[in-house]
């Protein structure tokens, strides 16, 4: 339970890779401009989704410097387009603390999502929409109000995005836009959403998944050692495994994250109601 300090060069890499994008589209075709939004950007973009993921366990300075990891936080989200880190955070450790809370825990799809994406089609659609519900899901089921930190986050990446068009462009600007959107809605990365607590299983609410796209995700994959041991950073969360191995090897686990996106969509047992919902009692901490 230490910091990551490889974890801060990774995300700086990140940041300067999507900036030498942003001029390498500037003057392609549109065609070519969403071509490679979805090819490359997509996955640098929801890869360093998971990294914000990563410092709002305060893995990137520790928790004795909590504020240094708000801060890289908000750089980390430059290249995402959309203020986020934030939030994401304050949402994410009730998330932990309430795994399933029933009005707490935003993970859990509202009951409109259960009753309406539920054939074949719909939850194709739904799979595809899946940025834009867990954007806007929190303000109908726990809204908070606003706090200082969240105004700087806005402020600094609204200010970044009208540099980004002025200096490369409207085809950079959408480009960096349509990598996030596309990168985590139908994308093979985005499996991990369903992966980590849909019940494809009776009786088994988390999941593992051990596939090679662990590699550009800090091992978020390892959902069972996160939530297991939610300060150990991504990195060692295979060690975890591994020391422990009478604790995770025998618990059903996924290989494929594009299975599980298929399984999701094609199983009519299975729907945005496939959740683990709790009634919390007693005092509830939130974030």
């Amino acid at each position: 339970m230490k910091p990551d300090p490889n974890l801060i060069w990774i995300v700086i890499m990140m940041v300067l890779t999507q900036l030498l994008a942003f001029y390498l589209v500037k003057d392609l075709d549109w065609k070519w401009v969403i071509f490679w939004a979805y090819a490359f950007g997509s996955c640098i973009n929801h890869s360093m989704t998971l990294a914000i993921h990563e410092v709002s366990h305060n893995s990137a300075f520790g928790h004795c410097k909590a504020m240094w990891n708000r801060w890289f936080g908000m750089f980390a989200n430059l290249p995402i387009g959309v203020p986020y880190s934030i939030s994401f955070k304050r949402y994410h450790m009730d998330h932990h603390r309430y795994l399933g809370g029933d009005g707490i825990d935003v993970d859990i799809p509202t009951d409109f999502e259960g009753w309406f994406f539920c054939t074949t089609f719909r939850k194709f659609i739904w799979v595809i929409l899946q940025p834009l519900f867990y954007a806007f899901r929190p303000l109908f089921i726990n809204p908070k109000p606003i706090t200082y930190l969240e105004m700087i986050n806005t402020v600094v990446q609204l200010m970044f995005d009208v540099v980004i068009y002025y200096v490369f462009g409207v085809k950079s600007l959408v480009y960096m836009l349509a990598a996030s959107l596309l990168g985590l809605g139908l994308h093979p990365i985005s499996g991990h959403f369903i992966a980590e607590h849909y019940m494809f299983l009776k009786g088994h609410e988390t999941y593992s998944y051990y596939g090679p796209l662990n590699w550009l995700t800090f091992n978020v994959g390892y959902h069972n050692e996160h939530h297991d041991f939610p300060n150990i950073p991504g990195k060692n969360l295979p060690l975890v495994r591994k020391i422990a191995a009478e604790y995770y090897d025998n618990l059903p686990h996924y290989n494929s994250w594009i299975k599980v996106l298929y399984d999701f969509v094609m199983d009519d047992t299975i729907s945005p109601y496939s959740r683990m919902k709790r009634h919390q009692k007693g005092k509830v901490e939130l974030e």
